[in-house]
């Protein structure tokens, strides 16, 4: 017998591998995805090992962490000034269209003609 609710999403575990040690995540969430933040982080973990002198794991997940919450930061400022930019214009719009409609229900005077 059908309820008309969803089930709930049903828990999983997956395995994924960064910077050379396996976690196991847990997820109600799609595995791609969790694979794909994975390698992800993986990736910028060997960037910055790949230019600095430490071998120290836990630091070089720091200084990766610090370089992907800067990356956040710059999206979410720029995302930011994009949505100023985007509620200015749509003001400017909403203005030109108010006017345009005040006008309409005003018929252009007639203006006199020189001969």
């Amino acid at each position: 017998m059908t309820t008309g609710r969803t089930q709930p999403d049903i828990e999983q575990t997956i395995r994924v591998e960064i910077y050379n040690q396996t976690y196991s995540i847990r997820s109600d969430g799609d595995n791609d995805y969790i694979l794909r933040l994975a390698e992800y982080v993986d990736r910028k973990m060997r960037d910055i090992s790949s230019g600095t002198f430490t071998v120290d794991s836990l630091k070089v997940a720091i200084l990766a962490a610090l370089h992907i919450a800067d990356e956040f930061h710059q999206l979410k400022e720029s995302q930011h000034q994009s949505d100023m930019q985007l509620a200015s214009r749509s003001a400017e719009c909403a203005e030109m269209l108010d006017r345009v409609l005040k006008h309409k229900d005003h018929p252009p005077q007639e203006l006199e003609m020189e001969q």
